[in-house]
């Protein structure tokens, strides 16, 4: 069965280079969104730092950007890692979606490095 905008796929993949989770709508194999996210290690926590998520024009107003975020979260607390939402999406979601709480930590500066190193590559 092909995705659609009401049965989306989110998969792990990959967006020029980086880690991201991917949403796909239709057979094209291309994504109709991603959120991209980087992990780093700290006092033996894993956290994973989500900086940017967007969906296709194409594909707006249909709710995708809710059910990639809520994929992507749900796969990092069942592998264990911690979320710091520094893109806003991310954060304005776990501000509506309280029992998801306990699984965020607050950005710092050391996050927001870790993001500059990661570009930096």
């Amino acid at each position: 069965m092909s995705p659609t905008v009401e049965n989306p796929l989110v998969s792990v993949g990959h967006q020029e280079g980086l880690p991201a989770f991917e949403i796909h709508v239709d057979g094209s194999g291309q994504p109709a969104g991603f959120t991209q996210f980087v992990d780093v290690e700290h006092d033996s926590v894993t956290q994973r730092i989500f900086p940017h998520t967007s969906v296709k024009d194409e594909f707006s107003g249909q709710g995708l950007a809710s059910v990639l975020v809520k994929g992507a979260l749900d796969q990092t607390i069942a592998d264990g890692i911690r979320i710091v939402p520094v893109c806003p999406y991310v954060a304005a979601w776990l501000k509506r979606h309280e029992d998801y709480a306990e699984h965020a930590d607050r950005v710092s500066t050391r996050h927001l490095e870790a993001l500059k190193s990661a570009v930096r590559g």
